[in-house]
């Protein structure tokens, strides 16, 4: 199978751990029989150096053709003083505004090696795996009017949704749950919010349409609430954008490392963006230290979503799930009794689990 790929490293780290991304890319293709297409294109920080705008029409071009796109980070202080409308973070907005991506998939997996680093007792986090799907696109953030009164003393912001929008989000909730255990917990306030008695609505339409997932209804306070005490309750969570903002960082926190977090913007057709949940660490660029399993989890996430490769996608989590049992770790991470390796070290690490020996060998050789 070929595809097409367009690799947006950014700023920071993101040179660094997009490295890795196409390597463990380039291993799957070799023992899968597939090819992949890479094109690299300027974004955020590294594109206002370039072109002088954080998203150039070329690189919106190249998104717009391929069948999926990689994004390492955005931003920097190197920026702090450019005018709003000039920021890097200006080019991530953009490209998912220009690519319609209207739904965020955030897993969040407790690894057996890090539950400790988790500020909840190991018993309640080892084994959780939760996927929370959010509308990225409508909901309170996007909602006119929203401003502020002339004489400042009264401020409005709305929260509007059509069932259109409803519709596509919560659907795409219902097959996220088809390609995991079948179970679908959809958040609302129902019980306040017009906007969330719509919603339940739509839920429980649609559920007639997936007989093989199992629907529960949770009010938004309940489900923060047993996210922490009963998180391994969970499979795959749909919400609206701002409770599920609020969630997915909440739940963050669940795996005791923001570096091991992946997430997918994606759209009905299957074009997704996928990047790793932390951001430009400009502080530690270029050392060589940076942890890449976050954005090496992202293309797990793009084969899975965006190419349908399920088996392929499974073999890096599972590359990644070894590394870290084998003891090897960025100094990020806190795996007891474990070997701390630079970056290029932990991506080999997991190269060496997902080629053979022949590919493995030739491929790491080159991080000698």
């Amino acid at each position: 199978m070929r595809k097409e790929v367009v690799l947006l490293p950014g700023d920071g780290v993101g040179q660094e751990i997009m490295k890795g991304a196409r390597t463990v890319l380039e291993t799957v293709a070799s023992e899968y029989d597939h090819e992949f297409v890479f094109h690299e294109h300027a974004i955020g920080g590294d594109a206002i150096d370039r072109y002088g705008v954080p998203l150039p029409d070329d690189t919106v071009k190249a998104c717009e053709a391929a069948d999926a796109v990689l994004l390492g980070a955005v931003g920097g202080p190197k920026w702090d003083d450019m005018p709003a409308d000039k920021r890097p973070e200006k080019g991530l907005l953009g490209i998912r505004k220009r690519l319609g991506l209207f739904a965020n998939l955030r897993p969040v997996q407790g690894f057996g090696p890090l539950v400790h680093a988790s500020p909840l007792k190991t018993e309640l986090v080892d084994g959780c795996d939760i996927l929370i799907v959010r509308e990225l696109t409508g909901g309170l953030y996007f909602g006119e009017p929203s401003g502020r009164s002339e004489d400042g003393q009264s401020v409005v912001d709305t929260l509007s949704y059509t069932r259109e929008e409803i519709e596509r989000i919560v659907e795409k909730g219902f097959e996220a749950a088809q390609m995991r255990s079948g179970h679908l917990t959809s958040v609302d306030k129902a019980n306040v919010l017009e906007s969330s008695r719509m919603w339940r609505e739509v839920v429980n339409e649609k559920a007639a349409d997936y007989p093989d997932v199992t629907v529960e209804h949770q009010l938004v306070d309940s489900a923060a609430m047993k996210l922490i005490t009963n998180p391994k309750h969970f499979d795959v969570i749909v919400t609206e954008n701002l409770f599920g903002d609020i969630l997915s960082d909440e739940a963050s926190v669940l795996t005791g490392s923001l570096g091991m977090l992946p997430s997918a913007s994606v759209r009905t057709d299957g074009v997704g963006l996928y990047e790793p949940v932390h951001g430009s660490a400009p502080d530690i660029a270029g050392q060589g230290i940076v942890n890449p399993l976050g954005m090496i989890l992202s293309t797990a996430m793009m084969l899975k979503y965006s190419f349908g490769m399920e088996k392929e996608a499974e073999e890096i989590e599972r590359a990644v799930s070894q590394t870290l049992a084998d003891g090897y770790h960025t100094r990020d991470l806190d795996v007891e009794g474990g070997k701390v390796v630079d970056t290029e070290g932990i991506i080999g690490k997991v190269i060496d689990h997902l080629s053979t020996e022949s590919i493995s060998n030739s491929i790491c050789s080159s991080y000698m």
